[in-house]
């Protein structure tokens, strides 16, 4: 691939295609170990809130440096149990961000709580902090920053306005495993925090998975009960609970996978450090280096404005790519024009319409990376106005 390639667009038939991630390469690595912990489990007799899920809650809150871990059957419930844990109920509202997604306004709402959105620092991409004292009222209970793409939200100043408010701060970390701020986890900040085990995550199961960690005793308590119906002796139910579990087999999995975490981070950020010295024009914006924190690189996304052309230029060559996340929230069908705070997130939107995420993950081999590399070269060697007339032939062809 080359220069003229890109103008022209005469090229041979794409090459395999380099998918954005593969979860698949990461159990074909380990699927000794994998296939070992499962047969441990089998062999058990016990699937539900055994050994396995035990030992993995303490070893995670181990790695985090925090007392308490309890597992969940997801992310997204791991976000409500949480909420509910430090004291959010219905009616209550919580100020969080439309940049995310859906999982984080779903959690919310499914408590029955309120979201209340503000917009995001264009560098970090996360929560701008000096908007959320404007959104703050006398119902808001708390605050959940989301560390988007692997980037630590700013927590000190975010901290403290929670407690200058007296409201609560949960740690949306979906994205973050690992990440960390001045060496010290995400995840550790807030009253409590939300991980997801999603397959694609840095520390991903086989299926669904999640975990809320805090240092609070009494938070940890009622995330037990929570979790399974409100119990605290079996069948008697003290609270309004519900089933969310996280299972054995998949905790076997996770304590397969969490000793190799911080490696396999920095692989994902030796990848896109590569990256980053392929992109030599203002036109391609890579995500931004914020001093003392250290990313997670859980996706890499840059900003592009010619992103019509470059995405098609990518899947020419054989590279996929994806919109993390299409659409903000507040633009999407289910909650357009209905939380507060959506008319007025000028970033939100321009980064919304620019983004693009590349392939970037550990497993990923040479030759694909150095095609990306070569990819991100070549478009930006490309001469402006031949961006901008490949970025015209782009529309026209989705118009026709």
């Amino acid at each position: 691939m080359n220069v003229m390639q890109l103008t022209t667009g005469r090229s041979q038939s794409p090459p395999e295609w380099i998918p954005v991630a593969d979860p698949g390469a990461e159990t074909a690595v380990l699927r000794p170990a994998l296939q070992e912990a499962i047969e441990r489990v089998l062999s058990s007799g016990t699937y539900i809130l055994g050994d396995e899920v035990a030992a993995f809650e303490q070893e995670w809150a181990a790695y985090l440096g925090l007392r308490h871990c309890v597992g969940t059957a997801s992310g997204t419930d791991a976000i409500a149990l949480a909420l509910r844990a430090v004291g959010v109920g219905r009616n209550d509202e919580v100020v969080t961000v439309a940049h995310t997604a859906v999982a984080t306004v779903a959690a919310i709402e499914v408590i029955g709580a309120i979201p209340v959105f503000v917009d995001i620092d264009p560098v970090t991409r996360c929560i701008d902090p000096d908007l959320i004292a404007g959104a703050v009222t006398s119902k808001t209970k708390a605050i959940l920053p989301v560390h988007l793409y692997g980037q630590p939200a700013p927590m000190e100043p975010i901290l403290a306005i929670a407690a200058s408010y007296g409201i609560a701060v949960v740690e949306d970390c979906a994205q973050a495993h690992g990440a960390a701020i001045d060496e010290r986890k995400v995840g550790t900040f807030g009253h409590a925090a939300a991980f997801s085990f999603y397959p694609t995550k840095n520390l991903g199961a086989l299926g669904d998975g999640g975990a809320v960690v805090t240092t609070d005793s009494a938070v940890a308590q009622r995330l037990r009960e929570l979790r399974e119906y409100g119990w605290r002796e079996r069948y008697v139910s003290h609270v309004p609970g519900v089933n969310s579990r996280l299972d054995e087999l998949q905790a076997a999995v996770l304590r397969v996978k969490l000793p190799l975490l911080d490696q396999r981070n920095a692989r994902r950020r030796s990848i896109a450090d590569r990256y980053r010295q392929s992109i030599v024009c203002s036109d391609l914006i890579a995500p931004t280096r914020i001093p003392s924190t250290t990313h997670a690189m859980h996706l890499f996304v840059i900003e592009c404005e010619d992103r019509p052309a470059f995405e098609e230029s990518c899947h020419r060559h054989g590279i996929r790519t994806a919109r993390h996340y299409p659409l903000p929230i507040h633009r999407q069908p289910a909650y357009a024009g209905r939380i507060r705070g959506g008319e007025r997130l000028p970033m939100t939107e321009r980064v919304a319409d620019r983004i693009v995420t590349l392939p970037c993950f550990p497993d990923e081999r040479e030759d694909h990376i150095l095609r990306v590399c070569e990819q991100l070269r070549a478009w930006s060697n490309l001469p402006r106005h031949e961006r901008q007339n490949r970025t015209a032939h782009s529309c026209l062809s989705m118009e026709g």
